[in-house]
Order: C-alpha cells, then sequence, then structure tokens
C-alpha cells in the first residue's frame, strides 16, 4: 500500500502561480507532445484523492476527464456530486487516517494523492509514502506552496533522479521511516 504524490513545481515550490494559475508548467516546449511518464505512473496506481479546489480546477480545463481510475474528492461542504459527474468521481470526508483504511479496505492501495492542501494535510498526517515532483524552470515569485509547516521533520530517500525534454528534473522520492 501506497500514498504517492506526482506533481510539478516552479524553482522556488509553487504549484499554481499567484492566480492560481497553471500555464507556467508550458512554458517548457513539448514538440513530441511527451507525457514525460504520467500514463506509466496512472497504470501503477489504483485510485486518486483529491481536494475539491483540485477537482474544481480539473473541471476547469478545456479537455475531457482525464483520469482513467476512480476519483475520490474530498470535501466538508459539497453535499453531492455536481452533474455530469456521477460516474467519475465519490465523495469523501472524514480523518484521512480513515479514509485511507476504507479505500484499502475496498482494493485501493496505491493511491495518488493529489492538490496542494490535500498534499500538505497528508504529509501533516505522515501518510506520503513517495513524492514524485518534476520542477519546472521557472520562478513564480509567489502563488500556492506544495509545502507547508510539518510538526517534525520527514525524511526521503532519493530513488530516481531523470531529466526530461533537456529542461525539467523529475526526482522520486520515497519515505525513510
Amino acid at each position: 500500500m501506497s500514498n504517492i504524490v506526482y506533481i510539478a513545481t516552479s524553482l522556488d515550490g509553487y504549484i499554481a502561480d499567484k492566480n492560481e494559475g497553471l500555464d507556467w508548467l508550458h512554458s517548457v516546449p513539448n514538440p513530441d507532445g511527451s507525457d514525460f511518464g504520467f500514463a506509466d505512473f496512472i497504470d501503477r496506481i489504483d485510485a486518486l484523492v483529491m481536494g475539491r479546489n483540485t477537482f474544481d480546477m480539473v473541471r476547469s480545463f478545456d479537455c475531457d476527464w482525464p483520469y482513467p481510475k476512480p476519483v475520490f474528492v474530498m470535501s466538508n461542504t459539497m453535499t453531492s456530486v455536481p452533474e455530469g459527474y456521477e460516474d467519475k468521481i465519490t465523495l469523501v470526508k472524514g480523518p484521512l487516517k480513515d479514509i485511507v483504511a476504507d479505500l484499502n479496505s475496498k482494493g485501493f492501495n496505491n493511491l495518488y494523492i493529489d492538490g496542494g492542501v490535500t498534499v500538505q494535510n497528508f504529509l501533516k498526517d505522515d501518510l506520503i509514502d513517495e513524492m514524485v515532483i518534476t520542477t519546472i524552470p521557472v520562478l513564480l515569485g509567489g502563488g500556492l506552496p506544495l509545502f507547508g509547516d510539518l510538526a517534525a521533520p520527514l525524511n526521503f530517500k532519493l530513488k530516481k533522479s531523470e531529466v526530461l525534454a533537456d529542461k525539467i528534473v523529475k526526482n522520486t522520492y520515497v519515505r525513510v521511516r
């Protein structure tokens, strides 16, 4: 069982700019249309867990629903699934450890954890086993940070490092317990 973060950050550690925009993610030319390993990653996981803000962001994209796996959206305020997403997401709420235990009991053992606040909360509860962080060579100077405050340090070990498109770096870290 693993809870895995797969996310991109700016050089200064932000996952969205000051206006919560993501256009900077496309600042590196990608003439071959590479997914930089995302499809292989999706093949490894059983389901996604994301926060409501991330869900709303994904809904705003001008594309079809991008996830072929079950998606669980954590929200304390949504009471029903938005129209058109009934077969795409399931709402969950409660303590993170309970959510993870419930999903694991249903056979969802390798979870993709997505969204800034969600990742920060999983880290606060020491529930992240692996992080795949792709660094885009841009300084945003502010925005939504990937990491927040922690009660104590969490140690990770570098498992793999790759240079992609001669400009971005994808590092994979595993939790040292």
